[in-house]
């Protein structure tokens, strides 16, 4: 008889759609890239529910993801649920699997615990941002017990509970890989610089203001904007208004290489995001050299070189301050390592 294999399935909202696809949830495929290396002999089995928009069964890195294009809006949910949850009853045929693992506390979530209480299988939801808020629907109906959710952060362990009436009783933060910035000594010939999706909730608009107001005291400032997104136009108009096309380059969404380049060159990142579960990218601009500035402190205890500001006034004075320091040392400074991640979501499922 064949022994089964020992098996890992992810359900995510969205997947890379191949292997030079780093835009999509980079963390993510830095987490599942690691995992398989730590862990060799595992199956790891991706069901991603909305992107790629494309139905099929494709390779990536020695890991099989399937793609239900359900962004379709041809698709009915339930049409789509039934489709996911017959998947799971074959490929659990197959397998000896060792649990679930959802991203978000969202449809994912509601499919792999209804299947995962059903054939007694451990599941862990990954609260990763906005899945913690008092809107989201989801808790109520998937009704998780404390044990069967992780969070990326201290702030969202403690959001989720206040909003949710449910602690969670796991913190798993998000690692970087240490490898990618070996070479972070180099110029630093961007005094600012931000990125992510440009959305009303990440507050772009600060970031502009803030530019605004340092320039007053140092005229020559660089800065650069990247990432896409709905308020691109309005942001545009904001920076044309204040006469700021010479301070700020927008560059667009760029592969995730080319976004780590640009951290490695920067001296301080700002992130004037209103909320964030735990942002891959403070991370990764701490590790590339640069400083940090944000509102939102994801962890209770103190990060080297990131400092959490409580209004605009505040993320001026502090952005001025690290950028007048003439003896100022920019160096890689990694808080938690992609590894460290996987071990500690890997007890999880006693792999």
């Amino acid at each position: 008889m064949i022994e089964k294999r020992k098996t890992l399935i992810i359900l995510t909202p969205g997947f890379a759609k191949d292997e030079a696809d780093s835009v999509c949830i980079p963390v993510q495929q830095d987490f599942i890239r690691t995992l398989k290396r730590i862990h060799p002999a595992l199956n790891i089995l991706i069901l991603t529910l909305e992107y790629p928009f494309f139905k099929g069964t494709y390779n990536w890195f020695g890991n099989t993801v399937i793609s239900f294009k359900g962004k379709n809006k041809d698709i009915r949910k339930l049409f789509l649920r039934h489709r996911v949850y017959s998947k799971l009853k074959e490929l659990s045929k197959e397998n000896n699997v060792v649990g679930l693992l959802s991203y978000w506390c969202s449809e994912c979530a509601l499919i792999a615990k209804r299947f995962a209480d059903k054939n007694n299988l451990k599941h862990i939801c990954w609260i990763s941002g906005q899945d913690a808020k008092k809107e989201n629907r989801y808790p109520s109906r998937i009704a998780p017990r404390a044990d069967e959710l992780a969070t990326l952060s201290d702030f969202l362990q403690e959001e989720f509970a206040k909003n949710h009436a449910i602690r969670p009783r796991y913190v798993v933060p998000p690692g970087i890989d240490h490898h990618q910035y070996r070479d972070t000594v180099g110029p630093k010939d961007i005094d600012l610089l931000t990125a992510g999706s440009l959305i009303a909730l990440k507050q772009y608009e600060i970031f502009i203001e803030v530019i605004d107001e340092v320039r007053k005291k140092l005229p020559g400032l660089k800065t650069v904007m990247i990432g896409k997104g709905p308020e691109k136009n309005k942001l545009m108009s904001l920076i044309e208004k204040r006469g700021l096309f010479s301070n700020i380059v927008l560059a667009g969404e760029l592969p995730h290489s080319s976004v780590l380049n640009y951290m490695k060159r920067a001296k301080v990142f700002l992130h004037p995001s209103s909320y964030e579960g735990f942002s891959i990218a403070c991370i990764e601009a701490l590790g590339a050299g640069a400083n940090v500035i944000s509102f939102v402190k994801p962890m209770q205890h103190e990060i080297e070189n990131w400092q959490v500001v409580r209004n605009k006034q505040e993320m001026i004075g502090e952005t001025i301050k690290i950028l007048q320091d003439q003896k100022k040392e920019y160096r890689s400074v990694i808080p938690y390592r992609i590894e460290e991640t996987v071990n500690r979501m890997s007890k999880l499922f006693s792999i």
